[in-house]
């Protein structure tokens, strides 16, 4: 048994209790031989057999056990690569490097996404993986190179390669082009070379064109299929091309040199199979750039300069990496805010589209937070800047982006399965089929003589003989069945997927995410923040009771709301709670002035008592007020009525100066209202049959009434679910198979995030509720988990309809290529063909609009 011994950076261990606990449960793991967990240094070590328990396994048992190791995710640019086998090829050198926790290699975007250990492996060790692998990585060292990013430099090789394989089809074009005239004025008998010297030494003449042809549009591939067969000992796409055009060219060869007897040449071919896959190759390389272009279009929307204003209110204009956390900065209309921040002085409405999807502006005011990269519209503010640089959140949701295109749907491991298998598969159909027409030409020949297409591979055997269409059918066999096309259909869709969420506001965690979202069939929302606003407001003020009808008060005045809401704010001024600041607010907005009190204290789970220039106050609930002996009788129906509308209702009452006793005056409510778009996302996701839950910590009435109006089934409320049970609630649903997503806002629904099959966070919510997710919304608006679903279903059809155009090619091309109905350079031109579609299939992908669910199945429909 070999065994590797890792060492981690552990984190969370406050005891030797919690060393215990690490060195049990990773200990358990089959292949672990031995545990130490340092509590005084928070380190650790295992030893353990690679070949029975993974790191990543080991990583997870700690997890498991409530703590974690320290890791680094990093993203890895490789060029070389030419199908998905190539991918998987330095997925598995990158994974069974010591230290890497996991690798994920997207062929589409030419990056590998790696999770590694810090203590055992650096990005070196990385670069050298993909190396060995014979493939050529993106390397960034930690100063920058030209001062260029990360994705920049990466940005850079893919343009490079683009501007390669252009190069090389140009001079390939350039060659064959000759070969061309030749081959027509053959076939169609033009008689357009006779008597020339060209037409005198035509075998020469095509020698000397393709001879340059292959040797440089053919190195490539050489290279890369002598790295795939001797150092990978895998077959990939570059060992078919080889192949084929290595067997059209050195049969050629043979045969003008009188080293085997033929009726024809064949160098036209040979070139022609080069030259339309690197033409192929081309047109991936841009479809590729341009499948990626939106991470690139998000970070060109961010402003060059900022203008900073000094304290002594000086200005001047600096580059945007110069911005520095606290500097104010002035933006003026038209203009682009630099960075996020909060405004410190002016108003104007904000253009938010490109972050949030929403095309009306949002009005701000000193205090509001603005996003950098948005648009000013009418008025000059002054901004502090908060966030600067890889912080801000465009270049977070570039990075979620990013993150997302290269974590792939599982859908994609079908396809992975398939490729592995099918090159050999097809190498061994190739000799089989030569075999079989060289042993056999003439039952062969009988069975699809009959054929209308018959005689388009070198006119059948019988016309350039035996061992000569064996050949053909060879190369013109082992040409059609490339699998590049196979291995672009998930990633390529994926990368469009994602980038139509980014443009609605829709964040996926990854491609997995994008495929789980549409499994989805029950959503449970939380009520605060998500279908409410979140934000409590005054919605009613009563007078009632015997102050109402005269009563002991003196004044018609003191027997109206008006005096009711004037005593309550001036009593919850000296309060911070929600409910109170509603209070005093709407107070506020109905021109009345609010007090100081005089003295304020407050009772927890009732409300406040306080003293002001009224005489002394009671706002509060029932018990409150019965506990200092007010009659509560007059205002319980209006209670009820309130409660029953979900809102929260408050007494009020006061003790005047001379007065022994409280006198009820009123009753006022505070409701967080519902969002307006919040009914209608009910409503549309119950039209999909998909089961809509509301699960909330509030009371049960307020629950209801909030069900109620939006929509939900009674029976489909869950209240008075306290935050570290809401996990328990969404484990209970999907206990009997349902797969639920959960949508929240605040931190104590980053359990039930974590818990439910998909986790939602809207935007405007914590950090934790954040990271805890999935998916984010970026609006503050529950109509876009229907965004969510449209654009995961219509992203999963394009990855099947890729599928479809992929495996379509091979499944009519392999059997005309067997029975020798397909020349060579025809084999070549619809290989390159199919991977060309399904990019193009995928591009015409960027134009969907998520707004309503389609109904369009076809090509060009997503």
């Amino acid at each position: 048994m070999t065994t590797t011994t890792a060492r981690l950076e552990l984190t969370g261990m406050s005891c030797a209790n919690c060393s215990a606990t690490i060195e049990e449960r990773v200990g358990e793991l089959a292949g672990v031989s031995h545990v130490d967990a340092n509590y005084a240094t928070d380190e650790g070590s295992v030893e353990y057999d690679p070949d029975q328990v993974t790191l990543a396994e080991i990583f997870d048992a700690v997890e498991d056990a409530g703590y974690g190791v320290v890791t680094e995710t990093v993203t890895v640019g490789i060029t070389d690569m030419s199908c998905a086998n190539c991918a998987e090829t330095s997925a598995e050198a990158l994974a069974s490097t010591p230290g890497v926790v996991s690798a994920d290699v997207n062929y589409a975007t030419d990056e590998a996404q790696v999770t590694y250990n810090p203590a055992d492996a650096s990005i070196e060790d990385l670069y050298d993986a993909v190396e060995s692998a014979g493939y050529t990585p993106v390397r960034e060292d930690d100063d920058g190179e030209g001062g260029q990013s990360s994705s920049e430099r990466r940005d850079a090789a893919r343009d490079a390669e683009t501007r390669r394989q252009r190069r090389l089809t140009l001079f390939g074009a350039a060659f064959s082009l000759p070969l061309l005239v030749m081959m027509a004025d053959h076939l169609l008998g033009l008689g357009l070379l006779a008597g020339t010297v060209v037409g005198q030494y035509q075998g020469i003449v095509a020698f000397l064109l393709a001879t340059p042809v292959q040797a440089l549009l053919g190195r490539p591939f050489y290279e890369n299929a002598y790295t795939a067969l001797v150092k990978n000992r895998r077959a990939n796409m570059d060992v078919l091309i080889a192949l084929g055009s290595s067997t059209a060219y050195f049969y050629s060869v043979a045969a003008l040199f009188g080293l085997i007897a033929s009726t024809g040449l064949y160098f036209d071919t040979a070139a022609f199979i080069l030259v339309f896959i690197t033409l192929g190759n081309y047109l991936e390389a841009r479809s590729k750039s341009q499948a990626g272009a939106a991470i690139q279009q998000l970070l060109e929307m961010e402003a060059d300069t900022a203008t900073v204003v000094h304290e002594d209110g000086s200005e001047a204009e600096i580059e945007l990496s110069e911005v520095e956390v606290g500097d104010r900065l002035k933006v003026r209309p038209g203009e682009k805010i630099p960075t996020d921040g909060v405004v410190r002085d002016g108003n104007s409405a904000v253009d938010e589209s490109m972050v949030t999807g929403e095309s009306v502006p949002v009005e701000k005011e000193p205090g509001d937070e603005v996003v950098g990269s948005t648009v000013n519209q009418n008025g000059v503010l002054v901004v502090e800047a908060t966030k600067v640089g890889e912080e801000t959140a465009i270049q977070q949701i570039a990075e979620r982006v990013r993150a997302a295109q290269s974590r792939q749907p599982d859908i994609q491991n079908v396809a992975d399965r398939i490729s592995a298998y099918f090159v050999p598969a097809v190498i061994a159909n190739a000799v089989l089929w030569a075999v079989v027409w060289a042993l056999t030409p003439d039952l062969l020949a009988s069975f699809v003589g009959g054929l209308p297409i018959w005689g388009l591979a070198a006119g059948g055997p019988a016309a350039v003989g035996v061992t000569e269409f064996a050949v053909v059918v060879f190369a013109s066999a082992v040409l059609i069945a490339c699998p590049c096309a196979l291995g672009l259909a998930t990633p390529a869709a994926t990368m469009v997927g994602t980038a139509i969420g980014a443009r609605n506001g829709v964040l996926f965690k990854g491609g997995d995410i994008l495929e789980r979202v549409r499994d989805v069939d029950t959503v449970v929302f939380d009520k605060t923040g998500t279908l409410t606003e979140g934000e409590m407001e005054l919605t009613d003020v009563e007078a009632v009771g015997p102050a109402a009808d005269g009563g002991t008060l003196r004044t018609e005045r003191e027997r109206t709301a008006e005096f009711v809401l004037e005593v309550a704010a001036s009593a919850e001024s000296g309060s911070e709670h929600p409910l109170a600041e509603a209070i005093v607010e709407g107070a506020r907005e109905r021109g009345i002035d609010v007090e100081e009190p005089e003295s304020f204290e407050n009772v927890p789970g009732q409300g406040v008592r306080a003293t002001t220039s009224h005489g002394d106050v009671l706002v509060g609930n029932r018990t409150l007020h019965s506990e200092a002996g007010v009659d509560v009788g007059p205002a319980e129906d209006r209670l009820d009525a309130l409660e029953r509308e979900g809102k929260t209702a408050m007494l009020v009452a006061l003790r005047a100066d001379g007065d022994d006793e409280y006198h009820l005056l009123g009753v006022l409510a505070d409701a967080d209202t519902v969002k307006g778009t919040a009914a209608d996302a009910v409503s549309q996701l119950r039209e999909r049959g998909t089961d809509v839950w509301l699960v909330t910590g509030d009371n049960e009435r307020t629950a209801r009434a909030v069900a109620e109006q939006v929509g939900i089934d009674p029976d489909n409320v869950k209240a008075s679910v306290l935050p570290e049970d809401k996990a328990d609630a969404v484990d209970d649903l999907q206990a009997d198979g349902r797969r639920a997503m959960m949508v929240g806002d605040g931190v104590n629904d980053a359990p039930a995030l974590a818990a439910a099959a998909v986790g939602c966070a809207i935007g405007s919510g914590t950090d934790v509720a954040i990271e805890a997710a999935d998916v984010t919304l970026l609006r503050d608006d529950p109509a876009d988990v229907l965004k969510a679903i449209r654009i995961s279903e219509a992203t999963l059809r394009k990855i099947k309809q890729n599928l479809f155009w992929a495996l379509g090619y091979n499944t009519v091309m392999i059997p005309l290529a067997s029975l020798g109905l397909l020349q060579p350079a025809l084999a070549a031109g619809a290989m390159a063909a199919s991977s060309v579609s399904v990019l193009a299939n995928s591009l015409a992908f960027r134009r969907y609009v998520p707004d309503s669910d389609y109904r369009l199945l076809g090509f060009l429909q997503p």
